[in-house]
């Protein structure tokens, strides 16, 4: 588990949960997410056994369009920004 200034902001606790492809339920990569609330962007620093791509988010079996590129500005961070439902998220460590 990633611990720096992001994970103390957000609560200071993190879990680990799988990503799905809502289409065809094929598992895409697992994510360190920080705090409380719905997953609405994926940072890059924080995704786990993934090969990212250069500025889309595709499930690499259906290759549907899960997500894009974006830079969050308020902390100058890359990260994927995720269409609405368009994956299936399951806590597996917290």
């Amino acid at each position: 588990m990633k611990s720096d200034s992001y994970r103390s902001t957000r609560g200071g606790w993190s879990r680990i949960i799988e990503v799905s492809c809502e289409k065809c339920e094929h598992l895409v990569c697992k994510y360190q997410k920080d705090g409380p609330g719905p997953l609405k962007r994926m940072y890059w620093d924080r995704i786990i056994d993934f090969m990212l791509t250069k500025d889309k988010f595709r499930c690499p079996h259906c290759k549907t369009l899960l997500g894009i590129e974006i830079l969050y500005e308020k902390e100058s961070r890359r990260a994927y920004r995720l269409f609405q439902d368009s994956v299936k998220k399951k806590i597996i460590k917290s």
